[in-house]
């Protein structure tokens, strides 16, 4: 499968002019305390909680930690996980962009597990009417792997050998999908991906991210010139570096969460909408 900052709003008796005036970011280093003379109205301000989902962030330990439960604890398997995951990412994709005309998708795949749900992801989209391509440049020699990669090819979907330039790419496809990096990636980035995230960099096209922005940081965000996705699909649980996203649409997918884990984690997930498995977080 970044710090702005999110609070909860209650008017205090003796502050409502100044607290409706103050930003997140006055919050950000630390929860806070804002009690009136009357000693019984108080603002809780958690600077790990958005301000109208609730949803919390993890930073990457406590990413890792919930992978790991998942996997030990529910006993999820890789693959698993992977499906649900990359199902969320075309079905967050197809709510975005359904009406482009030619739903000419490229999804760039990188070795790990981000693409992997790249991978599912594709096949996906092709069932849902889609006509996705995936840039595979570094393939991971696992049957895992192998087999979704057969999967999308039996599926007739197109693997290409050479990554298009950015004009290729704007002229040729509706949508671009960032499957290289996730939350376990910490900088720098490897010289042999350099040139296709600086292609990713000056695509004029949607450009959509699997749970965090390729290059960036997990926790403090986007690099000078990172990656600026119109898209974002957090899995899970949103990552800190989500925070820092500015993008259009930012989508929560992965309705697998045990209850106890979220509890644990204090995780405070949004409700999904009817028998949907993403949902729509909104700033």
């Amino acid at each position: 499968m970044l710090d702005r900052f999110r609070y909860t709003h209650s008017v205090v008796k003796h502050f409502p002019t100044v607290i409706s005036k103050l930003k997140p970011s006055v919050f950000s280093e630390s929860n806070t305390k804002l009690i009136s003379n009357s000693g019984l109205a108080a603002i809780s301000i958690n600077s790990s909680v958005n301000s109208q989902t609730m949803v919390k962030y993890l930073n990457q330990e406590e990413a890792i930690n919930v992978d790991l439960e998942l996997f030990n604890e529910y006993k999820f398997s890789v693959d698993q996980l992977m499906e649900l995951a990359g199902l969320s990412c075309a079905t967050a994709i197809f709510h975005c962009y359904k009406s482009k005309p030619r739903k000419n998708v490229l999804i760039c795949c990188g070795p790990g597990n981000n693409g992997g749900d790249g991978l599912v992801c594709a096949r996906h989209l092709k069932l849902f009417g889609f006509n996705p391509a995936v840039y595979y440049p570094k393939r991971t020699d696992k049957e895992l792997y192998h087999n979704l990669t057969y999967q999308c090819t039996n599926m007739n979907i197109t693997f290409l050998d050479v990554l298009p330039n950015e004009k290729d790419i704007n002229s040729n496809y509706d949508v671009v999908v960032d499957a290289v990096f996730g939350f376990s990636f910490r900088p720098p980035v490897r010289p042999e991906f350099e040139k296709l995230l600086d292609t990713l960099n000056k695509i004029s096209i949607s450009l959509c991210s699997i749970d965090i922005p390729s290059g960036w940081h997990v926790e403090t965000g986007p690099p000078a010139n990172g990656l600026k996705p119109e898209l974002l699909i957090s899995l899970t649980a949103p990552k800190k570096c989500a925070e820092f996203f500015q993008g259009k649409y930012h989508y929560l997918g992965g309705r697998f969460v045990p209850p106890k884990l979220g509890e644990k984690y204090d995780l405070r997930l949004p409700e999904y909408p009817g028998t949907e498995c993403v949902v729509e977080l909104k700033r």
